[in-house]
């Protein structure tokens, strides 16, 4: 698997697994999810996607639950994870409403957690899981910035975040952001056409991309998209001896900024078969191709 470079974050791979959806498996006991661990390790795949959220702030700790019957496991993964999300929740009764919280106690507060619950020493990169109307950059800045002296976490990054949003953080900061991570897929093409993509290839940085697969969309018939992609990505994959999503998250790695496509599914025969999307090759011709029958229609 290929791997790259996300700053202090060290190497990541290239495909990354995403628990999101971990507490919705039937079975969400420690063995099981240690298979599921063990079956992206055994095809590369080093690089978990977490947020304190997840699961309704539940996900991390059963993956934590799986390292801790397995503490191997804890030497050959990345931990990404997120926060700034107030989910109203049956676990915090006194909150009102969602919203978000970008001030150094919350963040700081955040990460102990995470720490906690996955049972690591150190989180590999931290990310603002989405833009704050009511941010004050130099204060989350600051608390960025202390998490990485401190040793807490290896580098941080941002997510959802338009280019304006990164500018401002990045400007109150003295380490540097090392990815955004921003939704992209064959369906939802806007960080390749608002500056987004743009600015992350300026900058040398490595978007990752979530809901690669536009949710189940691109295979749905009842998605006008999907009806028009889903022949062709078969047949691509006909060709390369894959399915098509391998084909949906191929198209994505073909882009020079060396996308990482953040892939998030419980069932054991499609996790092991993530690294299918190595397979094929998508040129330039196939990749506005597929662009076009996206977007129902050709580029200008």
């Amino acid at each position: 698997m290929e791997q790259v470079n996300f700053g202090t974050a060290g190497e990541f791979s290239r495909l990354v697994y995403g628990v999101w959806r971990l507490a919705d498996d039937k079975d969400t006991s420690p063995g099981h999810v240690e298979r599921k661990i063990r079956l992206c390790l055994d095809q590369g795949i080093d690089t978990f996607d977490h947020a304190d959220i997840y699961g309704d702030y539940v996900c991390e700790e059963l993956f934590g639950a799986a390292l801790n019957i397995s503490p191997d496991l804890k030497g050959r993964i990345k931990i990404v994870t997120k926060c700034d999300i107030m989910l109203v929740s049956e676990k915090f009764p006194d909150r009102r409403v969602k919203y978000y919280d970008t001030s150094s106690a919350h963040i700081r507060q955040s990460v102990d957690t995470s720490l906690e619950r996955i049972g690591v020493d150190v989180i590999d990169l931290l990310l603002i899981h989405r833009p704050d109307p009511l941010m004050d950059h130099h204060e989350t800045g600051h608390a960025l910035d202390r998490l990485v002296t401190d040793g807490k976490v290896k580098a941080v990054g941002v997510s959802n975040f338009k280019p304006h949003d990164f500018d401002l953080l990045q400007s109150a900061m003295q380490t540097r952001l090392v990815t955004n991570q921003v939704e992209i897929s064959l369906l939802q093409h806007s960080s390749f056409l608002d500056g987004t993509i743009a600015q992350l290839q300026r900058l040398a940085i490595h978007p990752m991309a979530w809901s690669p697969l536009a949710g189940g969309r691109l295979f749905s018939p009842e998605d006008a998209a999907g009806r028009r992609l889903l022949p062709r990505l078969e047949q691509i994959g006909r060709e390369a001896g894959v399915g098509p999503d391998a084909v949906a998250l191929a198209w994505l790695l073909a882009h020079p900024c060396r996308i990482c496509p953040v892939v998030g599914t419980n069932s054991i025969d499609r996790i092991g078969k993530l690294a299918d999307a190595l397979k094929p090759t998508i040129d330039r011709e196939t990749w506005f191709e597929l662009w076009t029958l996206a977007a129902g229609h050709e580029v200008p």
